[in-house]
């Protein structure tokens, strides 16, 4: 499609987002963060040329290669991949705007020593693995408060922002539902949190009915 054709195809996306929002409430603000790794420096450029800001990757290597290809835009990278141990060090050479996929304490306590060892603060958001499930990561549910707090008070170069997760894997929305609501209850009692990450191309419009304040939209954005 054409730019005038892509653009407008993006103003719907904003639109639906839109229109789930005002459900909640006009006060309720929702930030769209493209998922670019299906897509090359190019895709990205043309997307931030219509005024998409904020993108997500979910390989480091990813994220580094195209964080220097675009070093000339003020693009706002979010890392929201499992991160293994040994790419800490990758990951906060590229210094990241958030890092939404912070999934165990264990990794917490590594990060803060990198962190701390290169003066360094990042960021973050506490994944949860709202609906249990053995091929997500994330933090139990009933476990997550406690979590959350031990972070801050253990991790002090880790500012954690709120919590991310993925939606339930199944085709009954009603299950889904849930797994957004488990996410936002945790959400609304964890101390000055403000990001709740929930919703991607298949089920954002839920997600934000559901209390999410952060969707990450990966080919519903770049059209694949």
């Amino acid at each position: 499609m054409d730019e005038i054709e892509y653009k407008l195809y993006i103003d719907d996306v904003i639109r639906r987002v839109e229109t789930a929002r005002l459900k909640v409430s006009e006060h309720h603000i929702v930030k769209i963060v493209a998922v670019s790794k299906y897509s090359t420096a190019d895709e990205i450029q043309r997307l931030y040329h219509i005024g998409q800001r904020a993108f997500g990757e979910n390989k480091v290597q990813d994220l580094k290669a195209k964080a220097k290809e675009l070093e000339d835009l003020p693009i706002e990278w979010h890392f929201i991949g499992n991160l293994q141990k040994n790419k800490i060090n990758n990951l906060l050479d590229i210094n990241p705007s958030l890092f939404q996929a912070l999934d165990s304490l264990e990794l917490a306590h590594e990060l803060q020593k990198r962190l701390l060892a290169k003066e360094m603060t990042l960021d973050c958001l506490l994944q949860i693995n709202s609906a249990k499930e053995a091929s997500k990561h994330g933090v139990m549910p009933e476990d997550a408060v406690k979590i959350y707090t031990q972070i801050i008070n253990e991790c002090p170069n880790i500012n954690l922002k709120g919590v991310m997760s993925i939606g339930a894997h199944s085709e009954d929305k009603a299950v889904v539902r849930k797994s957004f609501e488990t996410t936002h209850e945790i959400f609304t009692q964890l101390p000055n949190a403000s990001i709740c990450s929930m919703g991607m191309s298949g089920d954002f419009e839920l997600a934000i009915e559901c209390g999410s304040n952060m969707v990450r939209l990966g080919s519903i954005m770049f059209n694949k």
